[in-house]
C-alpha cells in the first residue's frame, strides 16, 4: 500500500513537468470531465472539471469521508461516463450501473488514464498536482465592455414578458478599442430531467453603433413573438480580437446551465460555441393566469403515515389479511410504539431487508383532527403526499389512483377532510406521480395479488390486459426485472409510457377521469411528482383538462431546477423551489449572502412575477434531510434551531409561498430517508415538542399574514448584499417594507440606500423606528436574525 501511494505521488507531481515530446493527445478529444456526486449535487462545476495533462485527466479535490460521484461532461453523455459496473469496477458507458465510492481524508489529487484500448484507472492520492494557470485576457476594450440583464441602462424591460415583447439590448465601454458586436439569439430546447440541452440558432442581429464619450457602445432590439425560453449573447470584435460577452459563470442549485445572469463575463470566443454561457429569456403566454389566492398561502405539508393516528383499526400490521397488511408478496412491518424511528434496512435496527414497508398508523382522520392545530400556526393550505391506495408507506408507486388508501381511511374520510378544511380557510392539495406506478397494482399486478388482468400478471407479459399499452416490455430479457422499465432503475415503480392514448384518458382526458376525480371531491389543486420525466405536450394537455374542470385550481410541479420552461402559460402555475431551499439554508448555515442572492435573483430574473409570487418555497421535504439536520443538529441543537429560526424568518418574509413540513415548527430533526419521515412528536404519544419554537413559528408566520407587502409586494434588486447581510426591498402600491437578515452570530451594521422618500420606517417587530436621511439608512441587525421596516 505503502509503496502505491509513493507511485501515485510520483506520477501525480511529475505530470506537471512533463517534457511536450512526452504528451499524447486527450483521448476524451476537446471534451471535459467533471467530478459530478453528492458534495456538488451533481452537477458539472468548473471547481470540480478536470484537466488533461499529457497521459491522464487530473483534478485536486478537497472532501471528507466516503464519498459518491461518477466522472461525466455536461451532458451525461454515456461514452463519456464513468461509474462502478456490477461488480464494483471503474466502468465507462453502457457497463455503468454504479456510483464510485472512495474515503477522502481533507485535500486530494485524482488521476484517471485511460489506455488505448478504453480502459480507465482512476487513482487518488495526497495533493501533489499543480493546475495550468489560467490565460489571462489582458484587451482592455473586451474587459471593460459592459452588460448586465438587470440595469435599464442595457436591457430593457426587465424580466420574464408576455408574448410579443419587442426588448432592447445595449452594450459598451468608455475605452477605445470596441469595433463591432452582433447580439446573437437562440432558442433553447431542454427536455427530461435536462438531460437533453441545446440551442438552435435564431437570429444574429448586428447592433448599431452609438457614440460614448472615448469607448463605443451598441444597441439592438428583438422581438419575441412565441412563447419559450430563449438563449442570447453577444459577439463582440475588438482591435485584439473576437470575444463572447456572456452569463457569469455562477452556480445554481440543482441547475445544469450556469450562470446567474445580471452582470456579464468576457471570454475568448470559443471554437465550439456550446461553451458559451447564455443568458435566459423567457417569453411566456400573454394570458397565463396564477390563481389570485396562491401568493397569499402558507403550506402545511404533510407525510400522512407519520403525521396522526386518528383510527388504529385500520393500521397495517403482520398477518391481518388486509390489503394493507401486505408489502408486495410479504407481511408489512409496524413499530410499536409511535416515537420510534423509522426502519432502515442494514442499520441493525430489527428490521427486514426492505425499503419502506414499516408503518406507524398515520391516515387521514388523524389529519382532520388535527385542522385546527394546522389552522393555529397559520398555514391556509394542506399539501399531501400521495393517499391513493399504494404497498409502501410513501404511496408515490400507485396501486389505485381513484381510491384512498385502506390504510388511511375511505373515499368519504378524505372528502370529510377537504369539507372540514374548507371551514376553516385551508385549501388541500394533493400529490401523485402520472410517471409510474406500483408493480404491486392492477395496472401491472406483477405480484399476483390482484385479479388477472395486469399488464405482468405474475410476472409474465399479458399483451390482452387493458393495461398492456401503457407500458414498454422486453420479452426476450429471462429476467423479470430486465422485461420493463422502472423508473430510474426501480423495479418497484414501473415507468409509465406517457404517450399511451389510453392512459391520457385515464389521466386527465375522461369525465371522471383521476385528475377530474379528486378536484370533485375536494382538492383545490394539484402537486405532480417527478414533472421533467413527463413529456411537455402531456402536461400541456393535463393543464387545459384541470383548468377546464376547475379554472381555479393550483398546479404545482415537482421539479428541483431552473423550472422557467414550465412557467410559459402552458404547463404549471408554480413549483416545489428547491432552488430556494438550498440558497436559504446554506446562507442561514453561515455561507455567503452573495451565493444565496445570485440563486434567488436568477429566479425574479427567469420566473413570470405571477408564476415567482406563487412558488412554494420549502426549507425541508421527505426527499432531503430536514433543515435541522442541515444546520447540524447533532452537533449543537441549540444553534441548529436559532439558525432555523433565521431560514423562516426569510421564508416569511420573501415572495412567494412558504411552506412548512410538518414537525420542523416543533424541532423535528433528521437526516437522509426515511429518518427525514419520523413521526410528529406529539406530547400525548410520548414525545417532546419545542414549545417555544413553535412560538416563534406562529409569530413569523401572523407577521406575513397582517402585512400584505409581505405577501404581494414586487421585490426590488437587492439593497445591499454582504457575506453576512442582505437587505430587500418590496413595494405594494404606496406601501414599502425592508426586510433584513443576518446570519452572523454577531450583530451587524450596514448602510444603504431605499428607493423610497420617507422619513422614518416603522419596524414591524416592535422595535424602535429607523430614521431615514437623504434616502439612507444606517441599520443594526440582530444575530441569526433580522428586521422588518415599513414605510408609511
Amino acid at each position: 500500500m505503502i509503496k502505491t501511494i509513493a507511485l501515485l505521488t510520483a506520477l501525480l507531481s511529475l505530470a506537471p513537468a512533463a517534457r511536450a515530446a512526452d504528451c499524447k493527445p486527450a483521448p476524451l478529444g476537446d471534451a471535459t470531465l467533471y467530478l459530478r456526486g453528492g458534495l456538488n449535487n451533481w452537477a458539472a462545476q468548473d471547481a470540480q472539471a478536470f484537466e488533461y495533462r499529457c497521459d491522464a485527466y487530473y483534478l485536486n479535490l478537497k472532501a471528507q469521508g466516503t464519498q459518491e460521484f461518477k466522472l461525466a461532461d455536461e451532458d451525461w453523455t454515456a461514452a463519456l461516463t464513468f461509474g462502478f459496473d456490477n461488480k464494483g469496477k471503474l466502468a465507462r458507458g453502457a457497463a455503468v450501473v454504479g456510483n464510485i465510492k472512495r474515503d477522502f481524508s481533507g485535500e486530494h489529487s485524482l488521476r484517471l488514464s485511460l489506455t488505448p484500448d478504453g480502459n480507465a484507472t482512476l487513482d487518488v492520492g495526497p495533493r501533489t498536482f499543480r493546475p495550468s494557470p489560467p490565460q489571462p485576457i489582458t484587451d482592455k476594450a473586451a474587459l471593460t465592455t459592459h452588460f448586465s440583464s438587470r440595469s435599464e441602462e442595457t436591457k430593457t424591460p426587465f424580466g420574464a414578458q408576455p408574448a410579443d415583447t419587442e426588448i432592447q439590448f445595449s452594450i459598451g465601454n468608455d475605452v477605445p478599442g470596441l469595433k463591432r458586436a452582433t447580439l446573437v439569439i437562440e432558442r433553447r430546447q431542454m427536455t427530461g430531467n435536462q438531460e437533453q440541452l441545446a440551442y438552435e440558432p435564431l437570429a444574429r442581429i448586428t447592433m448599431a453603433p452609438q457614440s460614448r464619450g472615448l469607448g463605443t457602445g451598441f444597441s439592438a432590439k428583438y422581438r419575441f413573438d412565441t412563447i419559450g425560453i430563449y438563449g442570447y449573447w453577444f459577439e463582440i470584435e475588438t482591435d485584439a480580437g473576437r470575444y463572447a460577452l456572456q452569463n457569469n459563470k455562477d452556480t445554481i442549485y440543482w441547475t445544469r446551465e450556469k450562470g446567474s445572469m445580471g452582470e456579464s463575463s468576457i471570454e475568448r470566443l470559443p471554437a465550439n460555441l456550446n461553451r458559451v454561457r447564455r443568458y435566459r429569456q423567457t417569453i411566456y403566454a400573454p394570458d397565463f393566469k396564477v390563481p389570485d389566492w396562491a401568493q397569499d398561502i402558507v403550506y402545511y405539508y404533510v407525510f400522512p403515515e407519520r403525521f396522526r393516528n386518528g383510527d388504529k383499526t385500520n393500521d397495517p400490521r403482520p398477518g391481518g389479511g388486509r390489503p394493507q397488511d401486505r408489502y408486495q408478496d410479504r407481511d408489512v412491518e409496524h413499530h410499536a410504539r409511535w416515537n420510534e424511528k423509522p426502519f432502515k434496512p442494514g442499520t441493525g435496527d430489527g428490521s427486514d431487508a426492505l425499503y419502506n414497508n414499516d408503518f406507524f398508523g398515520g391516515d387521514l382522520a388523524g389529519i382532520t383532527s388535527k385542522l385546527d392545530y394546522i389552522k393555529s400556526l397559520g398555514a391556509n393550505a394542506l399539501y399531501l403526499t400521495p393517499v391513493f391506495r399504494a404497498p409502501s408507506n410513501h404511496k408515490y408507486d400507485a396501486a389505485d389512483y381513484k381510491n384512498i388508501d385502506p390504510a388511511f381511511g375511505t373515499n368519504d374520510d378524505f372528502v370529510r377532510l377537504c369539507a372540514e378544511a374548507a371551514k376553516r380557510g385551508i385549501r388541500v392539495i394533493p400529490d401523485t406521480s402520472l410517471n409510474h406506478v406500483g408493480a404491486d397494482s392492477p395496472y401491472f399486478n406483477r405480484y399476483a395479488n390482484f385479479p388477472a388482468g395486469g399488464a405482468f400478471d405474475g410476472g409474465k407479459v399479458n399483451p390482452t390486459s387493458p393495461y398492456a399499452t401503457w407500458f414498454k416490455f422486453k420479452p426476450g430479457e429471462t429476467d423479470p426485472n430486465k422485461q420493463y422499465q422502472g423508473w430510474v432503475g426501480v423495479a418497484d415503480l414501473p415507468e409509465i409510457d406517457k404517450n399511451a392514448p389510453s392512459f391520457r384518458a385515464y389521466a386527465y382526458g375522461d369525465a371522471d377521469s383521476v385528475t377530474n376525480l379528486w378536484l370533485d371531491r375536494g382538492a383545490a389543486g394539484w402537486r405532480m411528482d417527478v414533472a421533467p420525466w413527463v413529456p411537455d405536450d402531456f402536461w400541456r394537455e393535463w393543464r387545459q383538462a384541470v383548468k377546464r374542470k376547475k379554472p381555479d385550481a393550483l398546479t404545482v410541479a415537482e421539479t428541483w431546477f431552473d423550472a422557467s420552461k414550465y412557467f410559459l402559460g402552458d404547463m404549471f402555475d408554480s413549483t416545489m423551489n428547491y432552488i430556494f431551499r438550498n440558497a436559504v439554508l446554506d446562507y442561514a448555515a453561515g455561507k455567503q449572502g452573495q451565493q444565496m442572492a445570485a440563486n434567488l435573483e436568477l429566479m425574479r430574473e427567469a420566473y413570470p412575477p405571477q408564476a415567482f409570487s406563487a412558488l412554494m418555497n420549502l426549507l425541508s421535504s421527505h426527499d432531503q434531510p430536514r433543515a435541522l439536520h442541515h444546520f447540524e443538529e447533532d452537533r449543537d441543537l441549540k444553534l441548529a434551531k436559532r439558525r432555523l429560526r433565521l431560514a423562516v424568518f426569510f421564508q416569511m418574509t420573501y415572495p412567494g409561498s412558504p411552506t412548512i413540513y410538518y414537525g420542523d415548527e416543533v424541532g423535528l430533526g433528521g437526516g437522509d430517508d426515511p429518518y427525514n419521515r419520523a413521526p410528529y412528536p406529539w406530547a400525548d404519544e410520548g414525545g417532546h415538542p419545542d414549545e417555544a419554537l413553535l412560538a416563534d413559528f406562529k409569530r413569523l408566520i401572523r407577521l406575513r399574514h397582517d402585512l400584505p407587502v409581505l405577501r404581494h409586494g414586487r421585490l426590488s434588486e437587492p439593497l445591499h448584499v454582504d457575506d453576512h447581510v442582505v437587505v430587500l426591498g418590496r413595494q405594494d402600491g404606496k406601501t414599502w417594507a425592508v426586510t433584513a437578515t443576518n446570519n452572523s452570530t454577531e450583530a451587524r451594521t450596514v448602510t444603504f440606500f431605499v428607493p423610497f422618500e420617507a422619513a422614518r420606517l416603522r419596524d414591524a417587530l416592535g422595535g424602535a423606528d429607523v430614521l431615514v436621511k437623504n434616502n439612507q439608512i444606517q441599520l443594526t441587525v440582530p444575530p441569526l436574525f433580522g428586521r422588518v421596516l415599513v414605510a408609511p
